[in-house]
């Protein structure tokens, strides 16, 4: 029905008598409806959800897991125990608008039991196998996008089960997606393995591209260009080959294409093969020096050729350049000429100049090297179809300090992929990954995998592998407290999300004192690693002597004080005296203000219970400055 004639119909239901004021409610409502195009599933429950009614998640870390680097400004990695869903919310609180990219490689759905929905494997046989599918993943989408940053963007591993009904997902803003106008673009990944169909060998997957506000990522200074992998070790045998040959250039260029040689397709120096010339000034190819068709910018003079002093050809078109410029390229030695003047020359492009290159949406990959990688570095096969690490470095390399999110985390190849990054570049990148511990995978796959990384490992062969020694990797489990907002339950909140505020504030190095003053667990926590502060402060009853530590302290830059309050106020009148040193936040209110956007609507009332009564609630510590403080 056409808009003016959906107007004028509404018009006449207004003034048809013997309607109920209901009945003509109900008919304008249908009117007013307006469809949209997109998809259209029934909403399944999930286990996890109906929890998170009644509970709230949050992060414990596990101490002795932590991998902690000798290189006091090395980056802090996240890996999270837990289901992602859980795990996704508790980010919403640490992380939101802060994560630059995130990667995920969810269950692609395939009938072939390769997907579990409330702990049972969902097959090709199940009659809601799509819309459990579509629930799960809008689920985590509308959560994801709330995370990443205002240029931040995404990248979903899919084949041909969920693609189109992934894309029209994303694309849909009303649900709290992206949008269409946010779709970057579909990577298209063939591999060489080829899986059986009913007619076909397929040999793709795909990898969609979308951004939080894609105007955003589109402006000059945020140009999508990554590095090229695997640079650090051809440069390395430039320099050996360097220093045993000196200038002998010929000998250089023929060594150079030996390694090249050598090099397995999975290496990550193999996609930069035809960068093997030699001159004084490094590592080049010939590239082709024709003129595109536009006649202004073209010459057709002959150049001559250094060793027979002849003209040399001109390419059919003629030059890509204007003739000064021709000869200033001539001049700098920028022209690679053939062994005799017959042979068109050609521009070198020197890798040092070309090392970050635009990523192509096709590409050949063969996806068996991953699991071969991964199956080296745990001595053993422990996991199936692992992600491809070199890709996913492509992926990631075009920014070199970012954070990044991977919420299906798998064998853990995001973060494998992000330091080796930080070692060939010198970035500053960190990741967070999440995964469940179905089948002991965290533990024995994603943490044990990163944890060799890290500390170096030996290969089946014998072979050792250096460690990225400068990496810090933590590790945590997702653990609930009731969503009753007792005051009983409201202290315990604020005691569990201790290691919540770490991970918020990049900040692990708690001080025992703070200027002299012991600390006491369960009175306030002090956390300065140089650079920043940190002060929790549990009991609002103690704030008056911790005001008065505070003005005794020199703090160049304000610290950030988290303060128990039963209330949205941290307590601001009693900070007055320092208001210049400290930014104040209330908890649990900052938590629960975060979680009540993102978590179902729970079922229970607000209660508040007289703290008097509360049971260990109001247990006298004593002073602040008597005994019983952290040593």
């Amino acid at each position: 029905m056409k808009a003016t004639d959906r107007h004028i119909l509404i018009d006449r239901i207004k003034t048809i008598k013997g309607l109920t004021d209901d009945e003509r409610s109900a008919l304008l409502g249908l009117l007013r409806e307006h469809k949209t195009y997109g998809l259209v599933w029934e909403d399944k429950p999930e286990a996890v959800e109906e929890r998170l009614r009644e509970e709230l998640p949050i992060l414990q870390e596990v101490k002795d897991r932590a991998l902690i680097s000798k290189n006091p400004d090395a980056p802090n990695h996240i890996l999270i125990e837990g289901d992602n869903l859980e795990a996704l919310t508790t980010l919403a609180y640490t992380h939101e608008g802060k994560i630059d990219v995130i990667y995920i490689d969810p269950p692609y759905n395939t009938g072939n039991k390769d997907f579990i929905y409330n702990d049972s494997y969902v097959d090709s046989e199940d009659s809601y196998r799509h819309s459990k599918w579509l629930s799960f993943m809008s689920r985590r989408l509308k959560i994801a996008k709330k995370l990443l940053s205002d240029r931040g963007v995404i990248f979903i591993s899919i084949d041909d089960n969920e693609l189109h009904a992934l894309k029209i997902l994303l694309d849909d803003k009303e649900r709290g997606l992206f949008g269409v106008n946010n779709f970057v673009c579909q990577f298209i990944w063939q591999q060489g393995k080829k899986s059986s169909g009913n007619l076909v060998g397929v040999n793709q997957e795909y990898i969609l591209c979308y951004a939080k506000n894609r105007s955003l990522i589109d402006k000059p200074e945020m140009s999508w260009r990554i590095r090229k992998q695997g640079l650090e070790k051809i440069y390395a045998k430039h320099r050996e080959l360097r220093k045993k040959y000196g200038k002998d250039n010929v000998t250089i260029q023929s060594e150079i294409r030996k390694f090249f040689s050598s090099l397995q397709e999975n290496d990550p120096a193999y996609g930069s093969k035809h960068y093997n010339y030699v001159d004084e000034r490094g590592l080049f190819f010939a590239d082709n020096s024709c003129a595109p068709d536009r006649p202004e910018t073209r010459c057709h003079k002959p150049l001559i050729h250094p060793i027979t002093l002849k003209p040399t050809a001109v390419p059919r078109l003629g030059w890509r350049w204007k003739e000064e410029t021709l000869d200033k390229l001539v001049s700098e030695g920028r022209i690679y000429f053939g062994e005799t003047e017959t042979t068109v020359p050609k521009i070198k492009k020197y890798l040092k100049d070309m090392e970050f290159e635009m990523p192509s949406t096709v590409f050949y990959k063969d996806g068996r090297g991953a699991s071969a990688e991964l199956d080296s570095i745990l001595g053993e096969k422990r996991f199936n179809n692992p992600k491809d690490r070199n890709i996913i470095a492509n992926l990631l390399g075009f920014r070199d300090n970012m954070l990044i999110l991977d919420f299906f985390a798998g064998s853990g190849t995001t973060l494998h992929a992000v330091m080796q990054l930080n070692a060939e570049d010198g970035g500053r990148r960190q990741c967070i990954l999440c995964t469940n511990n179905e089948n002991k995978i965290c533990e024995n796959v994603t943490y044990e995998r990163n944890k060799r990384v890290i500390n170096g490992y030996t290969k089946p062969n014998g072979e050792h592998v250096e460690g990225l020694h400068d990496n810090n990797l933590r590790y945590y489990k997702t653990d609930f407290i009731s969503r009753t907002r007792t005051m009983k339950n409201m202290h315990k909140l604020v005691a569990l999300a201790t290691d919540m505020l770490c991970i918020k504030e990049n900040l692990y190095t708690e001080q025992k004192r703070m200027n002299g003053v012991r600390t006491h667990k369960q009175i306030f926590r002090y956390f300065d690693d140089g650079k920043k502060q940190m002060l929790i402060i549990y009991r609002e009853e103690y704030i008056e002597e911790i005001v008065s530590i505070i003005e005794k302290m020199d703090i160049k830059n304000p610290m950030r004080v988290y303060v128990f309050s039963p209330s949205e106020d941290p307590a601001t009148l009693l900070f007055e005296s320092v208001e210049d040193k400290v930014r104040l936040t209330a908890l649990p209110a900052a938590i629960y203000n975060v979680y009540r956007r993102i978590l179902p609507k729970k079922r229970d009332k607000v209660i508040f219970v007289d703290k008097d009564k509360e049971d260990n609630d109001t247990e006298s510590i004593g002073g602040l400055f008597g005994k019983g403080g952290e040593k």
